[in-house]
């Protein structure tokens, strides 16, 4: 067997490749990308991009931030694989400063690969500690894709091409605490929720809902778990999503931009909760390898050490004010909304034609449903790499909304 030749290929080619070999799940838009720097990015043409998109969320970071290539290139030199049945330096380094820096009493983990396998892990062991099957989950949350986290995930889309699903999961309407009181049994093992419901259109969990979602779950003797694959790692302006409300979960799921870009997905816990599992009863050939866990120490220590989740927070507030600025000079936005930099503007049609002018223009930006534009850019987005996104944002909607106001014009969805 010869292996297929391999030769530098012009834009076109590579999106054909990709076409032709790779599975057809993802939404792509006719960009190739080569290159990411801090909040920029560059396709193959020499292009330059403002990323409001962070990779979904992944590149929290900043793209090849320098202490998460140098920790990389350091350790792929030493060790690039170690199985968890052996016990690792990077490893042991890595979980120390997690659990360093989770909220207090969230001190044991499962490391994998993603959030959906987080979320998995955070099922099992739920069902595990309590003994009981039950799982609520809120309608409009995202959890991800594979079986236990699809049946938790809320969007009919998602979930009717794969039914049967895993049983014994009950969805309820969200910000509701009666709704999941009286949801609640004598098989309910947990709740799990989103603290900001991110592909569910960034709605923020509303005053009080949180800290009463916390009292009810003590009372009722069943736990509690956050989805933070999103709003975690300073993303909020706080360091985890919960601390905006002064609660802790018993159990919370974290993925995304804990290990400086590259694959990763924790499952953190109560130590009493987490030693429910035994040995061989969940795992993952990946779990915790070291260039993994070498990027992760170093993405923790940027992440603390230059303040980053303070950074979001106030560039976040001056974002958020000036999509706000957008919000009142346009009638064909609805409302802007969110923490830190986790933002959207909800707009009153679909968005994808927005998505298309802003990446014609150098800026991209997320939906999140159909007709929210999402934000999610480095934290170390600067206020000029801000102004232009809102520069281009602004034409964009200037288009749209005369578009349609206007009769003759045909262009508009």
């Amino acid at each position: 067997m010869k292996l297929a030749p391999w030769y530098p290929m012009n834009e076109q080619e590579i999106i054909n490749a990709e076409n032709q070999l790779m599975a057809n799940v993802f939404g792509k838009r006719q960009i190739v990308i080569t290159k990411g720097k801090a909040a920029t990015l560059w396709d193959i043409n020499g292009k330059e991009y403002v990323d409001c998109m962070g990779s979904f969320g992944v590149a929290l970071l900043g793209h090849c931030h320098p202490k998460v290539v140098a920790a990389i290139h350091e350790q792929a030199e030493q060790l690039i694989s170690c199985h968890g049945s052996l016990y690792n330096d990077k490893r042991s380094e890595f979980l120390q400063k997690l659990v360093a820096f989770t909220p207090e009493g969230l001190d044991k983990a499962f490391l994998s690969n993603s959030g959906a396998e987080a979320v998995e892990c955070a099922i099992k062991l739920a069902r595990k500690y309590t003994g009981k099957p039950e799982i609520i989950a809120v309608m409009g949350g995202y959890h991800g894709k594979t079986m236990g986290a699809l049946s938790a995930t809320w969007d009919k889309k998602y979930r009717e091409p794969f039914q049967p699903l895993v049983p014994e999961f009950k969805h309820v309407p969200p910000d509701n605490l009666e709704k999941i009181k009286a949801a609640i049994s004598e098989k309910t093992a947990a709740v799990l929720v989103e603290p900001i419901r991110g592909e569910g259109g960034i709605r923020v969990a509303p005053d009080g809902y949180l800290q009463g979602l916390r009292e009810l779950c003590n009372e009722k003797n069943v736990l509690l778990i956050f989805d933070e694959v999103q709003t975690s790692f300073g993303r909020t302006g706080k360091l985890f999503g919960c601390q905006n409300w002064g609660i802790t979960p018993d159990i919370m799921t974290l993925a995304k931009p804990f290990a400086g870009g590259l694959p990763i997905g924790i499952t953190v816990a109560k130590a009493e909760i987490m030693s429910a599992f035994k040995v061989g009863e969940h795992s993952t050939t990946f779990s915790g390898g070291p260039l993994v866990c070498a990027a992760g120490c170093a993405a923790i220590d940027a992440l603390v050490e230059e303040n980053l989740a303070e950074k979001a927070a106030s560039t976040g507030k001056y974002f958020k004010a000036r999509l706000e600025e957008l919000a009142d000079k346009y009638k064909i936005v609805k409302e802007v909304r969110g923490l830190g930099l986790m933002l959207g503007m909800e707009l009153r049609f679909d968005v994808y034609r927005i998505l298309l002018k802003c990446a014609e223009r150098g800026v991209l930006v997320l939906d999140a449903g159909r007709n929210v534009l999402r934000f999610l850019p480095p934290i170390v987005i600067t206020k000029e790499q801000v102004d232009k996104a809102i520069t281009v944002l602004d034409a964009v909607l200037e288009e749209e909304e005369n578009a349609r106001t206007n009769p003759s014009n045909t262009t508009a969805n």
